[in-house]
């Protein structure tokens, strides 16, 4: 018999099957809350509002600042004008919520009908006195986490360069002493000296508030001032972005904002690995560290503090195998951190793989194999899912993290599986976010072992069957 040789080497094949994933205008759902003073408008068909309805369906007890202009035959077959439409539209958003800015939403219907919302835009922001943002976040990208990045890109071009008139200048300087209206001036000295002295950092990708203070507050430990993070929480407080600024992405899915601020805004780049786990964590710090010819403090250290903490549920995985079969984009980063946990990954999906945006992930995951002495898994872009369930038939993994459309039939046939979905939506960046991530991943297997216990395992198969 001739020995089977472990690849060494990252492996990438591309099978172009159908993208089994949420179109991108979900993205509405958590850019709302994160943007607090803004209002999405979705321009599309009567099935984008059907598939918004139920995407929001959780949060009816919220108030959705979003709405559906709905294109009927006659917007189709160009009877009605469009900025007439929207226009009417628009000035209802303003009398009703009078937001700062309104997002326009565009799908598949108004690119296949060329409809021209860029366009239209600057004209209408002018006579209704608000601004308006156009991002396509369509169906016809690869991936639901992507309708974010669309807007990110889309609201960088918004985004104010460096002050130069005098004017404004004193305007921030009086909007400073407000803010430090009670403070000793002493406290404020001591804050700022704080800080290195190294060029202004922008971050981008959209964070619930308390992780991007967790972010913000592990690199304050390094002497690293964020100057600003792209979204903000409200819309006038957009970061300025200047020719020659430091940029640096939290999400593997952003490729097309990091496109636009290194060519649109002529910022540079950090390429780092992203904060996803301890071990990404302490890769992203020590990255951007390194940009800036400083020194980093208590990294090790505050990592293993989080390894340990983590034990109780490293136990329930190490030795485990886990396969991605591609959804949302953080395939790659998930894998390399369930690996660093103890676990072997046979096979990575993903709808969709810049190369060049996650290439420090990419090298970061080969090393991560490397020293946990593991194959490297192969990376599938544009997965054919009838091909991908025959492999995981073969492979038989421990955990499969799927979609929502293949996890009930996976289910069925006894493979334990864990919507990718939720991962999206989980709090999963930084040190201190690693348990939740982990919380999640073994849900399924702490959820059958309890069963095996109760010796239910028998009577789950019976019902199975049925």
């Amino acid at each position: 018999m001739t020995a089977v040789q472990e690849p060494t080497a990252l492996q990438f094949e591309c099978e172009t099957g159908n993208y089994h994933t949420f179109c991108p205008i979900s993205c509405v759902a958590w850019l709302y809350q994160k943007i607090e003073d803004s209002f999405f408008l979705v321009i599309g068909t009567k099935t984008c509002g059907y598939f918004l309805q139920n995407a929001m369906g959780v949060m009816i007890f919220a108030e959705p600042r979003y709405a559906m202009a709905e294109l009927e035959e006659g917007d189709i077959s160009a009877q009605l004008n469009d900025y007439e439409e929207l226009k009417r539209l628009c000035l209802q958003i303003k009398r009703d919520r009078n937001p700062s800015v309104i997002v326009w939403i565009g799908t598949c219907t108004t690119e296949i009908i060329k409809m021209d919302l860029e366009g239209l835009a600057p004209k209408l922001e002018g006579e209704i006195g608000i601004p308006i943002v156009t991002a396509r976040a369509n169906g016809l990208d690869y991936a639901f986490t992507q309708g974010e990045d669309t807007v990110l890109a889309a609201m960088a071009h918004k985004c104010p360069t460096a002050v130069k008139e005098e004017g404004e200048k004193e305007e921030r300087n009086a909007i400073h002493k407000l803010l430090n209206f009670g403070r000793k001036k002493e406290d404020i000295k001591q804050e700022e000296s704080e800080y290195k002295d190294h060029p202004p950092l922008v971050m981008f990708g959209s964070l619930p508030d308390p992780v991007v203070t967790n972010l913000t507050l592990e690199l304050k430990k390094q002497g690293i001032k964020i100057a600003g993070w792209l979204p903000s929480k409200r819309y006038t407080e957009l970061p300025v972005i200047d020719e020659g600024y430091y940029v640096s992405g939290v999400n593997p899915f952003l490729s097309r904002t990091a496109t636009t601020l290194m060519r649109r805004r002529k910022c540079k780049l950090i390429g780092s690995p992203f904060p996803i786990g301890p071990d990404g964590t302490r890769a992203w710090i020590e990255k951007i560290c390194s940009v800036f010819n400083i020194e980093p403090q208590g990294l090790e250290e505050r990592e293993a503090q989080i390894w340990e903490s983590l034990e109780d549920y490293l136990k329930l995985i190490r030795g485990k195998s886990v396969f991605f079969m591609g959804d949302n984009l953080l395939e790659v980063s998930l894998a390399r951190f369930l690996i660093r946990c103890g676990m072997t990954c046979q096979e990575i999906g993903i709808p969709y793989m810049d190369k060049r945006y996650q290439q420090a992930e990419l090298a970061f995951l080969e090393k991560t194999c490397q020293e946990m002495g593991v194959p490297v898994p192969k990376i599938v872009e544009k997965p054919d899912n009838y091909n991908q369930i025959q492999r995981i038939y073969e492979l038989k993994p421990d955990l499969v993290i799927t979609g929502m459309a293949h996890a009930n039939p996976l289910e069925a046939r006894g493979i334990n599986t864990k919507w990718s979905v939720e991962f999206t939506f989980a709090q999963i960046h930084g040190f201190t976010n690693a348990r939740d991530i982990l919380e999640l991943a073994t849900r399924p297997l702490r959820r059958n072992n309890n069963l095996k216990e109760l010796g239910w395992e028998k009577l789950v198969k019976e019902e199975a069957k049925i």
